[in-house]
């Protein structure tokens, strides 16, 4: 792919990526939906121009995102894990396979996980509800079921767009 048609799909994908996360302030129930469909978005970067144009899409998604957004909860999703880990993936699933693999994808979900937490809650300083000790372990159970179907799904996006789409999307940026 020549140099502009990779500046091209990066602003691209950019753009879609920056209005689904706008789509926050507007669609307050998919403060989680939207930051996982526009990092799915950085799949077809990783895919068709390389990791590295990825994790520059990834950036400036971020941070548009944190100056712009007026739902933060959404942003620091974005940022601490789902805008980066389809980068991840495609490292982890070339480098490792089997246990080692889901190991550390779930490591990196969980302490990402907690990690954003501790920033909505101590810096940013939104309201959480106050919950039992068993009802924070059951989301985390939860979100660690919904995570692994996550990865599940991203896997099956990219092959079902390699086998059906990716010829026609070539097209369009030769």
């Amino acid at each position: 792919m020549k140099q502009n048609s990779k500046i091209a799909l990066g602003g691209i994908i950019s753009a879609l990526s920056l209005a689904l996360m706008l789509m926050t302030s507007v669609l307050p129930f998919l403060t989680y939906t939207l930051p996982i469909l526009s990092g799915a978005l950085l799949m077809l970067i990783v895919i068709e121009i390389g990791k590295k144009w990825a994790l520059y899409v990834y950036i400036s998604v971020s941070i548009i995102s944190m100056f712009i957004l007026a739902d933060k909860e959404a942003a620091i999703m974005y940022l601490m894990f789902f805008g980066y880990f389809p980068i991840l993936k495609s490292v982890l699933e070339k480098k490792l396979k089997g246990f080692f693999e889901y190991l550390i994808k779930f490591l990196v979900f969980n302490s990402s996980i907690l990690l954003s937490y501790v920033i909505i809650v101590y810096i940013f300083r939104l309201p959480v509800e106050t919950m039992t000790k068993t009802y924070l372990v059951l989301i985390l159970i939860s979100a660690n079921v919904l995570f692994y179907m996550y990865d599940l799904m991203l896997t099956k996006l990219v092959m079902a767009y390699i086998s059906n789409w990716r010829k026609s999307f070539i097209k369009l940026f030769k």
